[in-house]
């Protein structure tokens, strides 16, 4: 997608609705947040979605999604996440991510409400003589098996570095030494970051994409047929925000997986197939006039994580702003150029987008949420309310 077709963010409304708040802020638009969650489902088939919540960061907006129908379980991201959102009263969280946190691991086992409803993720022989070594054998904690779902041609390697275990010889390897010890193998996931995650730049990511679909396609069923040999499985999880439509009609999934759409950041804005609205923004003030045709605001570096470039860093709503290239945004200043600066004065504020989802929340308490030029409430973020899982 081009800049001048990106999505539409109302300033105006969010002006209104936001009128005496001190910036920095974050909103989030609960109308715009209702329709990505309406997108996902029509784009997931029918089949439940499990939020993942590193991409949502605030307890309140979860359960706000997971309240509407199509939507079922939390793919959490560390351990004592899981703890505490299952404390708080979410049910089914599968940290997605392999954890050693020794503390937070002998907690699930030890709660018998913990171990139903936490589920860990393996993807090794070496993760479970680790489970074991801490737990001993016959805990009965809930794992999954998380599979490398890169594509591979010849020596080349497409995709993120993620999982050992890739063929069904790997899974029931692990899945035998898993029950030997007494693990509970609840369930399989297969994330395409490859699909899922890469925007539809140019025919070659488009090659890549349906490459890598045919190959997972070939590759998902057996592998979960020789799991399901040994055990009984209660989900086989696939997907995010960028591939879930993608793959509703792949039989072998029961769950797909999403997250980001739900805030629809900048990242999202260059899919074919689907286009999320801009549901969350942030205000920055203005703080400086250093020259003509140029401001400065207060804050604002909330660059995304993964591979280093632009497409990480944020972006001002105003397509009559942009950022400096020699500065980019900065931890306490952002400089921004362009037609709209000399109508600026200090104390005004400049409206932002983040590139990724979640992440933006680790820079703010809380989160303004508006409707129609309306503030309905304010809720804490993770770390709102004293919560850092990493």
């Amino acid at each position: 997608m081009s800049r001048k077709d990106e999505p539409v963010v109302d300033v105006a409304a969010l002006e209104r609705a936001t009128a005496g708040l001190p910036a920095p802020f974050a909103t989030v638009d609960l109308d715009a947040f209702d329709a990505n969650a309406d997108d996902l489902t029509r784009r997931a088939g029918g089949r439940p979605i499990r939020v993942a919540s590193k991409s949502v960061r605030c307890r309140s907006l979860l359960r706000r999604v997971l309240d509407r129908p199509g939507f079922a379980g939390v793919m959490g991201y560390a351990v004592p996440e899981a703890v505490w959102l299952v404390r708080q009263g979410f049910t089914d969280v599968f940290v997605a991510y392999p954890s050693v946190d020794v503390e937070w691991i002998r907690t699930v086992a030890e709660d018998e409400t913990l171990r139903e409803q936490v589920t860990l993720a393996i993807d090794s022989v070496e993760h479970v003589r680790f489970l074991t070594d801490l737990l001993g054998t016959g805990s009965g904690v809930r794992v999954a098996l998380d599979v490398d779902c890169s594509l591979r041609v010849g020596r080349l390697h497409l995709g993120v570095r993620r999982s050992p275990l890739r063929t069904p010889a790997d899974a029931l390897a692990v899945t035998r030494v898993a029950l030997d010890a007494g693990l509970r193998v609840a369930g399989v996931m297969f994330y395409d970051a490859q699909v899922a995650g890469l925007p539809d730049r140019g025919p070659h990511l488009a090659a890549l994409k349906k490459r890598s679909l045919a190959d997972l396609a070939e590759r998902r069923a057996p592998l979960v047929e020789a799991v399901l040999a040994l055990t009984d499985l209660d989900f086989v999880n696939g997907g995010g925000t960028g591939s879930l439509g993608r793959l509703a009609a792949a039989d072998t999934l029961t769950e797909l997986a999403a997250g980001s759409g739900l805030y629809g950041p900048t990242l999202f804005d260059a899919y074919d197939d689907f286009a999320p609205r801009p549901a969350m923004a942030y205000a920055l003030p203005v703080v400086r006039r250093p020259a003509k045709g140029i401001v400065t605001a207060y804050s604002g570096g909330y660059v995304a994580s993964g591979e280093p470039g632009w497409s990480r860093v944020p972006s001002p709503v105003s397509r009559a702003l942009g950022l400096i290239r020699s500065e980019a945004a900065g931890e306490v200043q952002t400089p921004l150029r362009g037609s709209a600066a000399d109508g600026l004065a200090i104390g005004d504020r400049v409206w932002m987008r983040g590139a990724k989802a979640g992440e933006l929340l680790e820079r703010f308490d809380r989160v303004h949420l508006v409707q129609q030029g309306s503030l309905v409430e304010t809720v804490p973020s993770y770390r709102g309310e004293g919560q850092n899982f990493g």
